[in-house]
């Protein structure tokens, strides 16, 4: 199974640190933050590892290289200075992805969310009708309303129906077939096609509840390095 890693965002909540140092690549204790995905990845089984990227993106490959520091393969999809949005993105990058579902984790996120997982979700995807199955999170202070509902069947709907509002933690496990009228090397939003799917009673889910923190600020960045101090990942 393949896995992406969203590394396209131009992080201007991060600014000034985000103008001279692509956000993936921040330090998050003595690994850019975007290494801690790689060595869980790596810890999980994963092998290949596809990588997009935009503003100051050329960094985020002379630093990574090829993989071998992190015991995985990378692959780049590269999107230009401005991105293409989550959607956009991986439908540029399908001809890397493949045919079979794959795993796309936010490079901006840090969590304990079990990878190892994925392999076996996707197979049962492959036999089903479902899109997409997302992993959610108690809202943060920063989303208190959340993004979508789970139901207690593990169904994913928008907030138009009863469940628990939830908020998308920004890993996924996608079907190729979700972005089939997504054109590649456009930019497109990833929300409208899930809730399209939900719509249609094809995205599942399930809650997490370990550790996850959205790295969006300068003060969430410091506090995902008191994260490592504490040995929470």
């Amino acid at each position: 199974m393949k896995a992406m890693i969203l590394a396209a965002g131009r992080g201007e909540r991060m600014r000034p640190l985000t103008d001279v140092c692509p956000k993936p690549l921040l330090k998050v204790g003595s690994m850019p933050l975007i290494g801690h995905h790689l060595c869980r990845l790596q810890a999980a089984g994963f092998q290949d590892v596809i990588i997009n990227h935009a503003w100051l993106g050329q960094q985020i490959e002379e630093v990574l290289g090829d993989g071998r520091d992190y015991g995985v393969h990378l692959h780049y999809s590269p999107e230009g200075k401005t991105g293409l949005e989550t959607a956009g993105g991986i439908a540029t990058a399908l001809p890397l992805l493949g045919e079979a579902p794959f795993l796309v984790i936010n490079g901006d996120v840090l969590t304990n969310i079990d990878f190892q997982a994925a392999p076996v979700l996707a197979k049962q995807m492959q036999g089903g009708a479902d899109l997409a199955y997302l992993w959610l999170v108690p809202n943060p202070t920063h989303n208190p309303r959340g993004d979508f509902a789970l139901m207690h069947n593990g169904a994913v709907h928008s907030h138009d129906v009863a469940g628990e509002a939830l908020t998308f933690s920004g890993v996924g496990i996608y079907q190729p077939s979700l972005f089939v009228d997504t054109p590649p090397h456009q930019a497109a939003k990833l929300a409208p096609l899930l809730r399209q799917a939900m719509d249609a009673g094809k995205v599942a889910g399930q809650r997490h509840d370990g550790h996850w923190l959205d790295v969006g600020t300068v003060d969430r960045l410091a506090e995902a390095n008191e994260w490592v101090k504490k040995g929470w990942l």
